[in-house]
């Protein structure tokens, strides 16, 4: 029986060179990544391309998508936030997609590689820091002194503060790459038995559609919880984004 973890290893397609020791190449997470960016982009530019007062059924998608990120951002950031309305439904947009193609039977999960959620968390923590130091200039380290606190308390709250700020590209990761990996060994295990069972003679075959139920109500949860977690991957960038544009307590 295959490993569950053997569809979460990356493979090459097509190799262009290398570079040194390590080969240039197109691999089936790439591909699945360049994917996702041609389907919202193809998807956004369809559904838009013929905007009409009363909304067909793709442009009502698109709209409300669109208000949905727009509101989130707005709530947690103010009419200031809506400058980083591109990155951050760009980033809404990548997370669910990707998330909801993992589910596709075949498909590659791009959001279950530490790798790829952390490059997303530093591009929100990146963009963060630079705007903030270009906006407030070092009013923006006011973000780890806040206000209120006595003097003698103030080194150690500034040291959680520092600590809480660099764990965040972390726990942004993190949270995102452990429930896809976790929810996807889970399906993956639960399907082997449906196979196991079936093989087996006897009694052990009549016990198989408890797996197949518990594989299908899975697959139902899994769907929730890909777009939960492009919510939540989202909501906490808006949160963070706001630290940028007002970075006093």
């Amino acid at each position: 029986m295959a490993s569950p973890l053997d569809q979460f290893i990356i493979k090459p397609i097509a190799t262009f060179g290398q570079i040194g020791d390590s080969p240039i190449a197109l691999t089936n997470s790439g591909l699945h990544m360049i994917g996702i960016v041609g389907f919202i982009v193809g998807a956004m530019l369809m559904s838009t391309r013929q905007a009409a007062l009363v909304p067909d059924r793709w442009q009502a998608v698109a709209e409300t998508l669109y208000e949905f990120v727009a509101n989130m951002l707005r709530d947690a950031t103010g009419k200031d936030g809506m400058r980083f309305f591109p990155l951050v439904f760009s980033l809404f947009l990548f997370v669910l997609v990707a998330n909801l193609l993992g589910m596709v039977p075949g498909a590659f999960t791009v959001t279950s590689h530490i790798i790829v959620t952390f490059a997303l968390a530093a591009l929100v923590i990146g963009t963060v820091v630079i705007y903030g130091f270009v906006k407030h200039g070092f009013r923006f380290l006011g973000l780890f002194v806040p206000s209120g606190v006595p003097v003698w308390l103030l080194p150690f709250i500034t040291v959680i503060e520092i600590i809480s700020f660099l764990s965040r590209p972390i726990s942004l990761s993190l949270r995102l790459f452990a429930n896809m990996l976790a929810g996807h060994i889970a399906l993956k295990v639960f399907a082997g038995f449906i196979v196991s069972l079936l093989a087996a003679a006897g009694a052990a075959s009549i016990l198989a559609p408890l797996p197949l139920l518990m594989t299908i109500a899975m697959v139902a949860f899994e769907i929730f919880v890909a777009g939960l977690q492009a919510y939540v991957f989202t909501v906490l960038t808006c949160i963070y984004l706001n630290d940028a544009l007002h970075p006093g307590h």
